[in-house]
């Protein structure tokens, strides 16, 4: 009996589940997406996206309720071809990996999920998870296909980068691996086949090299604004016409909902010696209470107003998950005698306007560098703390 759907994105209406679900939907195949979060459904059953993903909108309208669909019925599940699993798999409180969340997910629908139909894994995951959510499979008589295919997409890019970046593709066996290219062909041309510990690892190792690049940059940050010096004259000193570091990153947080917790992940898996992974999360987690331990140093926050402009976890979207702006926030709520925050794309009834911003505080750190802060007038009385160097006066904490 013919699927009715092509592909069920399980999770189908999150940051990545929903980039993936429309894209391929206008590749011509027949999507539907399956997630409970009832804001997420009735937003986007009007043809709005509930968060910042560029393009995306377009290609919803156009594809909604015709080779695009959603619902909250888990059955749907057992009527497509192609299940793809994009639920998250964050970290304990001990930093160690909840592996218990994808069993207990797996629990869940295996009653749904039928023989013939091929599950594709897309969270990042454990090393080693994939074969054991295969064994687990296999264990209850489950006779589908299986493929671990990593995600690694840029936040608020991912309609852009689903077609411009290399899919990696793994299986444990070559029917499974030729159906998932054949899927993720509708999308790029271009494949990169592995193992799937190989893939497991890759994108592992990707986010974890991206967050010791920005902890070498905010060390760096330390170590120059401690003594006193500005860390953009160097860092452009360093840069300039100088290939050799092309690569190197601004000082600034480095947060969000991946990849602090992947390079716990690998470390974890590393068991625990992989000490690049640990020096760079004390480096980047620690940098608001750098920011605030240099501020105290030279004033008595105690009679300060500060402001921070900019709450979401990177410039230009929406997302506030695992934000250090918050984490400096709740520093400075003990430190200074009031806190005013502000963000152009995040909704907060705490939130201040600009002008509110400006008007009441002694102290202004730039927390998210948004495009839209350029045009801001900051009076001379503000001392403006820019990790960042967004407004090109160098990264002094004077």
């Amino acid at each position: 009996m013919p699927s009715q759907y092509d592909v069920c994105v399980i999770g189908g209406l999150g940051h990545i589940g929903l980039p993936l679900g429309i894209s391929l939907a206008n590749a011509g195949m027949k999507v539907v997406a399956y997630d409970i979060n009832k804001t997420a459904i009735k937003t986007i059953a009007d043809g709005k996206i509930p968060f910042i993903e560029a393009g995306a909108e377009d290609i919803l309208r156009k594809t909604l309720n015709k080779n695009f669909f959603i619902s909250s019925d888990k059955k749907v599940i057992r009527q497509a071809h192609y299940i793809m699993v994009v639920i998250g798999t964050p970290v304990d409180e001990y930093l160690n990996p909840q592996y218990r969340i994808f069993i207990d997910f797996c629990d869940g629908i295996i009653d749904d999920i039928q023989d013939g139909q091929h599950v594709v894994l897309r969270s990042t995951v454990y090393p080693g998870t994939t074969e054991n959510v295969k064994n687990y499979l296999k264990k209850h008589n489950k006779n589908v296909k299986f493929s671990f295919c990593p995600e690694r997409l840029a936040e608020g890019k991912g309609m852009e980068e689903l077609r411009s970046l290399p899919q990696i593709i793994s299986a444990f066996d070559e029917e499974s691996y030729q159906e998932a290219e054949a899927l993720f062909k509708k999308l790029t041309p271009d494949i990169i086949r592995l193992t799937p510990m190989e893939a497991e690892l890759a994108k592992l190792f990707t986010n974890s090299w991206r967050y010791i690049m920005f902890a070498t940059a905010n060390q760096f940050y330390q170590i120059a604004a401690s003594n006193g010096l500005d860390f953009y004259k160097i860092y452009d000193a360093i840069t300039h016409n100088y290939p050799r570091a092309k690569a190197f990153p601004k000082a600034g947080f480095a947060a969000g909902p991946c990849l602090f917790k992947d390079t716990m992940q690998l470390s974890s898996f590393s068991n625990n010696n992989f000490f690049l992974g640990h020096s760079a999360m004390l480096i980047n987690e620690g940098l608001p209470n750098f920011i605030v331990a240099q501020l105290k140093s030279k004033i008595d926050l105690k009679s300060k107003t500060i402001g921070i402009l900019g709450m979401a976890f990177k410039a230009n979207i929406d997302d506030k998950r695992e934000s250090l702006s918050y984490k400096l926030k709740k520093i400075l709520t003990v430190e200074a005698a009031e806190v005013f925050c502000h963000d152009v794309y995040i909704q907060d009834p705490e939130f201040v306007s600009t002008d509110t911003l400006i008007q009441k505080c002694d102290i202004l750190i730039i927390g998210t560098p948004h495009q839209e802060y350029r045009s801001l007038h900051i009076p001379e009385r503000i001392q403006v703390v820019d990790v960042w160097n967004f407004f090109n006066k160098g990264g002094k904490i004077s």
